[in-house]
């Protein structure tokens, strides 16, 4: 994706470009993680900035789902409870929070302190709805103070908005992959139990070790350990 630079167009002709784009780009029903890498280029085109990060509300929790830097030990790690830290807060009053200088000063701010980010001056935290209800928050930062214009405020409000309902749906479709996945792992790990079972003659519980055991010793997980047991099992061609 390719969007012009607001300094180089009239605001006006930027923003129906911008809004156009989005537009486009939420049409191609892209997996949660393409989408949010395109919502975290809409935010960094709005506002130059450091940082950008998107939190995912599942269930209770936000969820830090995509970074504009990488940080791959903390993306879909990182929780947050509503109400916590400014994050949190935003999610919870459904409010943009913009802190111009001394972010980590303010009563709201959690220290995560294994994030660079944690020391930045500027913090703009912005919720992402959809039909009314918080599904996300989008967070800015930079390095030095930063005065965030209320344009610039109102604009990532928009991607908001505007993406809040594609967020929606691309998580749950994610999460309906994750449960069918898991839900045929629990099928192939009970038919490699069920394998060891008839030729060992042991019960469940000893089928259960054995898998495991044999997960830690060959580094696999049990479904791979499971799955190989299965072919092993195959009939061979011409039997």
């Amino acid at each position: 994706m390719k969007l012009p630079s607001p300094g180089h167009w009239a605001d006006e002709d930027f923003e129906i470009s911008f809004l156009g784009e989005i537009a486009k780009q939420l049409s191609l029903a892209l997996p949660l993680h393409d989408l949010l890498r395109q919502v975290i280029s809409f935010a960094t085109t709005v506002v130059k900035c450091d940082s950008c990060f998107i939190y995912v509300l599942e269930g209770d929790e936000l969820v830090l789902r995509s970074s504009k830097n990488p940080h791959p030990e903390m993306v879909d790690r990182l929780k947050l409870k509503m109400g916590e830290g400014i994050t949190g807060w935003v999610a919870q009053h459904r409010e943009p929070v913009a802190v111009n200088m001394n972010a980590a000063e303010d009563p709201r701010f959690k220290l995560f302190n294994d994030l660079p980010e944690d020391y930045f001056e500027a913090f703009l935290s912005v919720p992402v709805v959809s039909r009314g209800r918080v599904v996300g928050v989008i967070n800015l930062q930079n390095r030095t103070p930063y005065e965030y214009t209320r344009r610039e405020v109102g604009l990532i409000g928009t991607i908001g908005v505007l993406v809040g309902a594609e967020i929606e749906m691309a998580r749950l479709e994610n999460a309906n992959v994750h449960l069918s996945d898991q839900l045929e792992s629990r099928q192939i790990i009970q038919r490699a139990k069920g394998i060891l079972q008839r030729s060992l003659g042991i019960n469940d519980v000893g089928a259960d070790l054995i898998l495991e055991q044999e997960s830690r010793r060959r580094g696999k997980s049990v479904r791979e350990i499971s799955e190989s047991l299965l072919l092993s099992e195959e009939p061979k061609p011409g039997k």
